[in-house]
């Protein structure tokens, strides 16, 4: 669970699939629709944000 109290490093770098505006966030940074962005999520079977990154440039 994301807890907005505590931000950082850790939370940054992490893709939160149940926050609707980080799935928009990660989307548009990536360049992706959200369903592939969860799809590339689920594949990676990550959340950091820089495993994804390298699994969507494949």
């Amino acid at each position: 669970m994301d807890n907005k109290q505590v931000n950082g490093s850790p939370d940054r770098d992490r893709i939160n699939l149940n926050e609707d505006y980080e799935v928009q966030y990660w989307s548009k940074k990536f360049g992706v629709s959200p369903a592939e962005l969860k799809k590339a999520v689920s594949e990676a079977e990550s959340s950091s944000a820089a495993a994804i990154e390298k699994h969507l440039k494949k």
